[in-house]
């Protein structure tokens, strides 16, 4: 199993507690986690992620609980084995779009080659942005270079948050595909949150907030 969650909560001051539904995925499996906005999906996939403190309950990736880990440890678990797709890009303005994925994996300390990003480039149909910042790329094609800069790396598990929520309907179905195929491709296991149902016609399982 990839990714196991058991009982998780979480309390923000002056509300009522949030609970979080258990989570199982193994490599090559995908799931959605489908919930309105404000449900507290988003903060599910950073305690998923080990990008928030977990309150209770427990994380279990690769058979590692992300709560024994300390705070450089489980930087340094994270970078090597997830792939986060945020809502937004998070692209340095002043730097290409291959440039930032570049900056990414000697930040994160990982060992990609730049046949590697090509390689996604042309997987996801943008290798002709490569040398274009991220201003002249539409939200659709900034969409595709966050995938391939979570893929980069070969992860063992992709979380992507809310991918499609810009989309119109057809780039919003041709992202879900790219993930399963791409998910499935790499061997990863695939957890998409979004409120976004057109999604459900392309990953059949599902947990609701």
């Amino acid at each position: 199993m990839v990714l196991q969650s058991s009982e998780l909560k979480y309390t923000y001051p002056n509300l009522d507690p949030i609970p979080f539904p258990d989570i199982d995925l193994a490599p090559e499996e995908a799931a959605l986690i489908l919930g309105a906005s404000g449900s507290g999906k988003s903060t599910l996939l950073h305690l998923l992620s080990g990008l928030l403190d977990l309150q209770a309950g427990e994380v279990q990736v690769l058979g590692q609980n992300l709560a024994k880990l300390n705070p450089r440890e489980l930087e340094r678990f994270r970078a090597k084995h997830f792939g986060l797709i945020l809502q937004n890009s998070y692209f340095l303005p002043y730097l290409s779009l291959i440039e930032n994925l570049q900056l990414s994996a000697r930040y994160q300390g990982q060992k990609v080659t730049e046949a590697r990003i090509k390689e996604l480039f042309d997987y996801l149909n943008i290798t002709h942005l490569a040398q274009k910042k991220p201003a002249e790329c539409s939200v659709g094609e900034q969409q595709r270079a966050s995938i391939a800069r979570a893929l980069m790396h070969k992860p063992q598990i992709i979380l992507a948050d809310e991918p499609s929520s810009a989309l119109d309907d057809r780039n919003a179905e041709l992202v879900g595909s790219l993930l399963l195929e791409m998910g499935k491709n790499e061997k990863s296991a695939l957890l998409v949150v979004t409120h976004d149902s057109r999604l459900k016609s392309i990953i059949s399982k599902s947990y609701a907030l």
